[in-house]
């Protein structure tokens, strides 16, 4: 297994379509990697990169970046796009806390965060990818008013992020429930799912889904 990790992260390393630590493209995203101007999304904590992936392939019109710290499961989605000819997909290896260094503000035009983990004792909060912390990180790479997609499994995690908002006066655009059980999400949210959806479904739990534009300036939260 060390080995197979060791092999995934030499190989992703090598592979175009993938950046460790890419400091040097700050800025330069667009011009210097996707050689066109269309909008940069991203995908935080993206796993295998599989959601990333096919919403680049949903919307050839966008360029999509996989975020994640762990290369050897990026390898999976970079492998997958590199195989689809996927222009427009590419991954990064780096810490979500720091998107700044890597994006400049407003490079981004949109963040997807799909499946994060719920941390779901109240110590961890912190850790939480809608927590007040990581909101302020996402701002420094958005425009003022950038668009965040939120989809989760987790009650808890989904009932918290509506209850912060709140606090926050954050008034998402749309809320659902049951995203497979209505008809409420638009065709893309249903029909893209990941292995982990797909077993999260098995399991009985429904998929929730929330999309909202994060505004220039948050209030404190106590």
């Amino acid at each position: 297994m060390a080995k197979d990790k060791l092999r995934r992260f030499a190989e992703f390393l090598n592979f175009p379509n993938c950046f460790d630590y890419p400091k040097h493209l700050k800025g330069k995203w667009k011009q210097e990697y996707f050689k066109n101007n269309n909008p940069i999304v991203l995908e935080l904590a993206c796993g295998k990169g599989e959601y990333t992936v096919a919403l680049a392939a949903a919307f050839p019109e966008k360029n999509f970046i996989g975020i994640d710290i762990k290369s050897n499961r990026m390898w999976v989605g970079a492998r997958m796009a590199l195989a689809a000819k996927q222009e427009n997909a590419a991954f990064a290896r780096l810490i979500i806390e720091k998107l700044e260094e890597h994006f400049e503000k407003g490079e981004v035009s949109e963040i997807w965060i799909t499946f994060p983990d719920p941390f779901p004792k109240d110590r961890h909060e912190k850790h939480r990818l809608t927590h007040p912390r990581f909101l302020k990180v996402y701002q420094e790479v958005l425009p003022a008013n950038g668009l965040i997609n939120f989809k989760t499994d987790d009650d808890g995690l989904f009932n918290y992020t509506e209850e912060l908002f709140k606090q926050l006066g954050i008034a998402p655009i749309q809320v659902v429930r049951d995203v497979h059980g209505t008809e409420e999400a638009d065709a893309y949210v249903r029909d893209i799912s990941t292995h982990y959806e797909k077993l999260f479904r098995g399991r009985g739990r429904t998929i929730k889904f929330m999309k909202f534009l994060l505004p220039a300036q948050l209030p404190e939260v106590k």
